[in-house]
């Protein structure tokens, strides 16, 4: 079982050729750097449904929810399941950029600013698809940072959703009220194992996002976003919540979602960035020169792949006699540490060994 943050196609490649029988492999296309992006198809339901992953590269949590999904939608007790829907699964829309652990594809490109221009082989790859299947839902599969909390300094969202906009107005279209419905289906299903950790991501309408370009297309679309739980820096909680998520949103529609109320939606309490991954107090900063005694410091981890490995990198980010920010962690400084400052540097990571050491997590 794969349970680090790193899946390169390797591993998603194995998989595939593994799948217990009642699945279609084919190859819709080849990335950049000519890796293969293959397509599974499960189900035989006339209800159609586009699931893709890792359109992000550094965004595996919700490819491995897939790994778990898969083999339970295609065992013998799902039956009802297999022929009410058709599932056609993009495991790794970004074989590249999940090589290289970036958000970017081989090119530098956000393929999830591509919708438009459609300028890059995997964004052909999914649009392609997307016009042949012609589903009936689209499920966006990406993850986020820690740094979000569920409401304006709420808990750490551990999963977000959009049901994303069709135009700047955030029209309530019929598409997107299908999606708000699933949305609370899956919330309702959610909240028990989640109180106050379920996000709802930002609904600003960007036209060069897929989701809101086939939500404006008229196809009901959802946007997963895997998020962080408390000390769960490999994602696996994460991974098995985003796996109740799939099995509440096809209960859903295999039931009725339309019981569900778009206004329970617009509850969902909004994203917001307010989270540091660690909180150091009484630390003494030097910024440009000058010394700034007993601070706090809030350390934000940025994530790098070092021989097959994910290393968590502590960065400086923010500080300040209080710092107005949540934390997944707080220390104070040890006093055999406290005489030595911080250099405060944007964008470069904290380079005292011992502050490294101290303020890296043990996964």
């Amino acid at each position: 079982m794969i349970n680090k943050r790193y899946l390169p196609p390797a591993i998603v490649g194995t998989f595939i050729k593994n799948l217990p029988k009642g699945s279609k492999v084919k190859t819709i296309g080849y990335s950049v750097q000519k890796r293969p992006i293959s397509l599974v198809s499960i189900g035989v339901g006339n209800t159609k449904i586009l699931l893709w992953s890792q359109m992000h590269g550094n965004e595996s949590t919700t490819t491995k929810a897939l790994f778990d999904f898969i083999p339970w939608f295609l065992d013998s007790s799902q039956q009802a399941y297999q022929k009410k829907f058709t599932l056609n699964i993009i495991l790794q829309l970004n074989p590249d950029g999940a090589s290289a652990y970036t958000r970017l594809n081989a090119n530098s490109v956000d393929l999830n600013r591509d919708a438009l221009k459609v300028s890059q082989p995997e964004s052909k790859a999914l649009q392609n698809t997307y016009n042949s299947f012609k589903p009936d839902y689209c499920l966006n599969l990406h993850g986020q940072r820690t740094l979000f909390s569920a409401g304006e300094m709420g808990q750490p969202a551990s999963i977000s959703f959009l049901a994303p906009s069709a135009d700047m107005s955030r029209t309530l279209t019929p598409a997107r009220i299908i999606a708000m419905k699933c949305i609370v289906a899956i919330f309702k299903g959610l909240e028990n194992d989640l109180p106050d950790q379920i996000g709802r991501y930002d609904d600003t309408f960007n036209p060069n996002c897929v989701g809101d370009r086939f939500t404006l297309l008229g196809t009901p679309t959802i946007l997963f976003e895997a998020g962080h739980f408390p000390g769960d820096y490999q994602r696996e909680v994460t991974r098995t919540l985003i796996l109740k998520s799939f099995k509440f949103f096809f209960n859903a529609l295999l039931v009725d979602k339309n019981i569900y109320n778009v206004n329970e939606y617009l509850n969902i309490p909004e994203n917001s960035k307010d989270f540091v991954d660690l909180l150091v107090k009484e630390v003494n900063i030097i910024d440009q020169g000058t010394l700034f005694k007993s601070q706090h410091l809030g350390v934000r981890y940025e994530e790098k792949l070092v021989n097959g490995e994910i290393y968590f990198i502590p960065f400086a980010a923010v500080y300040g006699d209080e710092i107005e920010f949540n934390a997944h962690r707080t220390i104070t400084l040890p006093s055999d540490l406290k005489n030595i400052p911080v250099i405060f540097e944007v964008d470069k990571p904290i380079q005292i060994k011992e502050f490294s050491e101290l303020f890296s997590i043990k996964l």
